[in-house]
This record gives C-alpha cells, sequence and structure tokens, in this order.
C-alpha cells in the first residue's frame, strides 16, 4: 500500500536532493496535503444531492468527505449564505499517498483520449491543481448508482517554493504530465 510513499523516500528524495543541489534534507519538497473538493451547484434546490456526493467522494479518498456552505448571499444565484453548496475533504499521511497512487496509475489511464495531465496547473507557489469532468474514471464508483456525473477539482500542495520543483516532483512520484 505504501509504494508510493517508498518511492518518494527511497528514490524521488535523493534525486531531488541531487539535482538541486540542497543543502540540507529539509529543503526537498515533500506533499503536504491533498484536497478533492466538488462543487454542486444544483444542491441549493435539492438537499439530497449533498448526502449522494458525501458518499462518492468519500468511497474515493478513503476517508469521510465533509460539505462546504455558502460564505456570502447571491441573489442571482438563489443562494443564501449558510446553504450547502459543495463537498471536500483533505487527505494527508498514508491516505494520501494511496489516493495518488490511485489517481495516477488506475483513473487516469481511464479518461477516454488521455494524452496526459496539463503541465500548465502550476500556482506559482509549488502547488498543483487538476481538474477532473467524472467521477466515474474511479474504480470505487458503480456506474449504475450514479445519479448525475460530476467533476471535481483536486489540489495537490506540497513544501515546494517554485513550480520548477514541485513540477519534478510530481514527475518523478508517476504524474502522467502531457508532453
Amino acid at each position: 500500500m505504501a509504494r508510493l510513499k517508498d518511492l518518494y523516500t527511497n528514490e524521488v528524495a535523493p534525486a531531488l536532493m541531487k539535482k538541486y543541489e540542497y543543502k540540507s534534507v529539509m529543503q526537498i519538497p515533500k506533499f503536504d496535503k491533498i484536497v478533492i473538493n466538488v462543487g454542486a451547484g444544483d444542491a441549493k434546490d435539492n438537499s439530497k444531492v449533498i448526502d449522494k456526493i458525501v458518499e462518492e467522494i468519500s468511497m474515493i479518498a478513503g476517508q469521510k468527505a465533509v460539505p462546504t456552505y455558502a460564505k456570502k448571499s447571491v441573489a442571482n444565484f438563489k443562494l443564501r449564505q449558510g446553504m450547502k453548496i459543495g463537498v471536500k475533504v483533505t487527505l494527508r499521511g498514508e491516505r494520501m499517498y494511496e489516493f495518488m497512487d490511485r489517481l495516477f496509475n488506475f483513473a487516469l489511464p481511464r479518461v477516454r483520449d488521455f494524452k496526459g495531465i496539463n503541465p500548465n496547473g502550476f500556482d506559482g507557489r509549488g502547488n498543483y491543481a487538476l481538474g477532473l469532468r467524472e467521477q466515474l474514471i474511479f474504480p470505487e464508483i458503480e456506474y449504475d448508482k450514479v445519479d448525475k456525473i460530476r467533476g471535481m477539482d483536486i489540489a495537490f500542495v506540497t513544501t515546494a517554493t517554485t513550480d520548477e520543483e514541485a513540477k519534478e516532483l510530481l514527475t518523478l512520484m508517476g504524474a502522467p504530465f502531457a508532453k
């Protein structure tokens, strides 16, 4: 199970140390957390939608997801402050590496016409964000039990200071970037 964590410890960290000539092992970039977020605009009409999304995201992540609430009221969207409008889950440690392994090796190759993930999803501070169009690519989700196809945002938060270091970290961990 801890395949990617061992990969990081034994191969990725020494390779990054050598390439960027860090003086201390504490300078080596590592993963801090992975945040999975699903926004559901149709949840304002039907509160059962959020429960279904929590169930699906919890199966995908292996950890209970929590609903997110609207911070402000927006009249144009018929949205009031405090309404449930999405779901998120934050993965750290062992579950983070396990999810990353399943994402890179099982889920992403199941995307139709997959040529790699977008290399432009970095934020300038060493974090990477990835958007998926459907939850069906994960093997945990059964096609028959899905009420609606939903997308999700996956954010990889790292301790890297530059996008170049973060991209190298993700590449060495097995992220299939498009050429």
